[in-house]
């Protein structure tokens, strides 16, 4: 029907605006036509000739061109992809068949200039597998603008939420750049479009009920339309269409609906942001605003919105975070995933990998590493109940375990218990605020270390010196107060860890009631909040201060060699309060760091055997016996090894080449590498020379 010409195109300047006659019209006898030269910005200068035919019925863009040039919609093509232009030569025939004679005729009348291949994109039928020839149709269209305007409004006030808000910019773009809604579809299935044609006028009347004669004519010769709704307007009348609207009542309101409508929350994927979530905004906000609250006051726009907010969650790709595909073959099947791994497991890996704003690449390696954490729960539980076991056997009364209540902490309660407690109060506050603004990921991190990091890693360690069960265990204050606030601290933490592994946790915690559990299960309990457990940040101060002085010591003992079972004196300089902290709890530091004896020393401590924090200095008193021999000749071999990695390292940094072409990544990684080789190489050297000689 046109050319189309960039208007910037000094080739073509001239042209814009005079006819040229269109080749192979006239061919046969047939009319000849002459088409208009446009100028319009779609044609782009770079491709092919710059020169661009315009076929408004058959190309989406060629439409958009003709309807801002006022062309003529001529369709060519008739549903079967044959020819449909009486008087050509081309009249009836396959599309297939007439491009192949259209170009012989092209090239017969000396107007093809050349041939040259095109990748481009071309649509598939998803039923046949064919190509798809677009082509100019009788549509139903929604006239979209009255709705997205209240849609608007509704977030633009904030009586929807985005979660991530990033969303919101992104529901708004799309939003205010919106075209009418082409909603009828060409399927077999579907609701069909309640529209009747009248056979005999050419009327179209639209009712909710089969009509029975044509409102125009009067005649009974009716055809309902064939199309039917698109899959995402069905969907988008959800929200109150599943609650009865619109009913028996012609206000619409129906009890499910004054119950439940709007909801709180719409948990869904960003890909489908436009096709459900904004469509339904958009039809919620239109047909509930006229629709009474349940105390019959009119419903305001706050209220006609479907749900109060949008959490949009990631998508699940594979490990080199592609987008799963058949054909591409990196889809993984979760049954299998869940068969190899356990359910809580998958869960938990999916929980701890959803962080707003990016996809999930899901790796089996997360899995198995959450399967293990599983493993370690479950070994917890063993532990817990083998104490229970012996408490009963030892006469304890079990009534304090019978709901897992925290326990009342006298004055002499031991550090780690008041520890604990002070870590599951703040370790619940952080999963509460987590979850409230959808960190999952950051929920699933703090409760994995909480439950493994210090309930077993330490926890457990330390309550292993406070559990006697010898001859009168019922008078035994420590024991008691120490197994009631195991059992408390780890009910707490399997009600903490539920949503994230439902399955486990529901196992053991039945267990640990042993048939007599307040409720009749742990998802129906109460979940931990903060206010449960008594903040104790001086108890949290004061065991952190342990914690790092037996971890240096364990760093320590290793680097001197220290047999793993051999206990060793360690001498520590600090301030009286970590001097009084270390005294009174002597008995830990036997047990975590192997500590059999503790002096305290009033200068600062320096040599190999000693180290140096913020808080202490702590040295290992311990002579270690080595075969000098032996130890030179390792020596020897490192030195030649690192000898070796740091020439390689300095050849590749000196190579100017190499550092201007690599990534900025690589070369610094190679600095770091070649600085801590030489590092290395200057201890290994420090350490041969200061061998005896003899």
């Amino acid at each position: 029907m046109a050319v189309a010409v960039n208007p910037t195109d000094d080739r073509y300047t001239a042209l814009i605006g005079k006819l040229v006659r269109l080749p192979l019209s006239g061919v046969d006898g047939g009319p000849e036509r002459e088409i208009p030269i446009l100028a319009d910005d779609w044609a782009k200068l770079e491709f092919g000739t710059g020169a661009v035919k315009v076929t408004p019925a058959h190309d989406p863009n060629d439409f958009a061109i003709g309807q801002r040039h006022g062309l003529p919609n001529l369709s060519i093509l008739n549903e079967t992809a044959h020819v449909a232009l009486p008087g050509s030569p081309y009249d009836g025939m396959d599309r297939y068949a007439a491009r192949e004679k259209i170009v012989d005729d092209l090239r017969e009348s000396g107007l093809l200039v050349e041939i040259k291949d095109h990748t481009l994109s071309i649509g598939l039928s998803q039923r046949t597998g064919v190509v798809i020839e677009p082509r100019l149709s009788q549509q139903w269209f929604l006239k979209i603008q009255p709705l997205a305007d209240k849609a608007i409004e509704a977030v633009d006030k904030g009586y929807i939420r985005f979660t991530p808000d990033q969303y919101r910019k992104t529901y708004d773009e799309w939003m205010k750049n919106i075209h009418d809604w082409c909603i009828s579809r060409q399927l077999w299935w579907g609701h069909r479009i309640p529209a009747w044609h009248c056979g005999k006028c050419g009327e179209i009347l639209v009712a909710r009920e089969t009509p029975s004669a044509c409102s125009k004519c009067g005649s009974s010769e009716l055809t309902q339309e064939t199309d039917v709704l698109d899959t995402w307007f069905s969907s988008g009348l959800l929200p109150f269409t599943v609650f009865g609207w619109p009913g028996k009542d012609s206000q619409g309101l129906t009890p499910d609906l004054a119950a439940f409508y709007p909801t709180e929350l719409l948990v869904t994927g960003f890909d489908i942001l436009f096709f459900w979530v904004a469509r339904m905004i958009m039809l919620g906000c239109h047909f509930m605003l006229d629709v009474p609250m349940p105390d019959g006051s009119k419903r305001t726009l706050k209220d006609a919105v479907p749900f109060r907010e949008v959490y949009i969650h990631a998508l699940v790709r594979d490990a080199d975070r592609q987008k799963m595909s058949k054909t591409k073959g990196n889809v993984i099947d979760p049954i299998e995933i869940v068969t190899k791994y356990g359910t809580d497991a998958v869960r938990f890996t999916l929980a701890s990998m959803a962080s707003p704003g990016t996809d999930i690449a899901f790796s089996e390696s997360r899995t198995e590493g959450y399967r293990a954490f599983a493993n370690k729960i479950w070994n917890a539980a063993r532990f817990l109940f083998m104490q229970v076991d012996r408490a009963r056997q030892a006469g304890y009364k079990m009534s304090m375990l019978a709901s897992g209540a925290v326990p009342e902490l006298p004055a002499e309660t031991p550090l780690e218990t008041r520890w604990i407690f002070g870590r599951l109060h703040a370790v619940s506050g952080e999963v509460e605020r987590s979850l409230a603004d959808y960190r999952f990921d950051e929920a699933a991190a703090a409760i994995y270390q909480f439950f493994w990091g210090e309930f077993c890693d330490w926890y457990l360690e330390l309550v292993k010196l406070r559990l006697e069960f010898g001859e009168g265990i019922e008078n035994n204050a420590t024991t008691a107060l120490t197994l009631a606030s195991l059992v408390a601290v780890f009910e707490a933490a399997l009600r903490l860890l539920s949503p994230f592994m439902p399955f486990l946790t529901e196992e053991l915690w039945h267990a640990l009631y042993e048939g007599n559990a307040p409720a009749k299960s742990i998802a129906l309990t109460r979940y931990p909040l903060p206010g449960d457990f008594a903040a104790d940040d001086a108890s949290v101060a004061a065991m952190t201060n342990m914690q790092e002085l037996i971890t240096t010591i364990r760093a320590l003992r290793k680097e001197l060699g220290v047999p793993e079972k051999e206990a060793a004196p360690i001498r520590l300089h600090a301030e009286n309060r970590v001097l009084a902290l270390a005294d009174a709890n002597r008995d830990m530091l036997t047990k975590m760091a192997r500590v059999s004896e503790l002096e305290f020393a009033t200068e600062t401590l320096s040599g190999s055997n000693a180290r140096a924090t913020a808080a202490f200095d702590v040295a290992v008193i311990y002579e270690r016996q080595i075969d000098v021999a032996a130890e030179r000749e390792r020596l020897t071999k490192e030195l030649s090894k690192l000898e070796k990695g740091l020439t390689a390292a300095e050849r590749q940094l000196s190579n100017d080449t190499f550092t201007a072409k690599a990534p900025p990544h690589i070369v610094e990684g190679l600095k770091k590498q070649a600085a801590e080789t030489k590092m290395l190489y200057e201890k290994a050297k420090t350490a041969l020379e200061a061998l005896p000689t003899a």
